[in-house]
């Protein structure tokens, strides 16, 4: 937001949990299908979500992050078995966070 070109008068907010900033921030839960605003937000979230999946598809090779865009499908999850977890996996991810437990490695480079 700080980055903006122009700077908004109010930040809406899809959920609950309003961000910390020097604006006035509206929550609205389940807005991503009530407020045109954050359904559009979300629709460009996405987009760009999926384009940096494909691109770290090809860093992560193995992964399928191409594919599966990081949910977690049958395919990560085997993927995640297979090789373990990567520098990009989240951390707070069950799976990842069962297969850190009591793991000396952090993740794979």
């Amino acid at each position: 937001v700080s980055e903006l070109r122009h700077t908004p008068t109010q930040v809406v907010v899809d959920g609950n949990q309003a961000p910390l900033l020097a604006l006035p921030v509206r929550t609205v839960i389940k807005g991503d299908a009530t407020v045109p605003v954050i359904s559009a937000a979300s629709i460009l979230a996405k987009v760009a979500r999926d384009a940096e999946m494909a691109r770290l598809g090809g860093v992560y090779p193995g992964y399928g992050f191409a594919k599966h865009k990081g949910y977690p499908t049958a395919q990560h999850l085997a993927a995640l078995a297979r090789h373990g977890v990567c520098a990009i996996h989240r951390r707070s991810f069950g799976p990842v966070r069962r297969r850190l437990k009591g793991s000396i490695y952090q993740y794979k480079e």
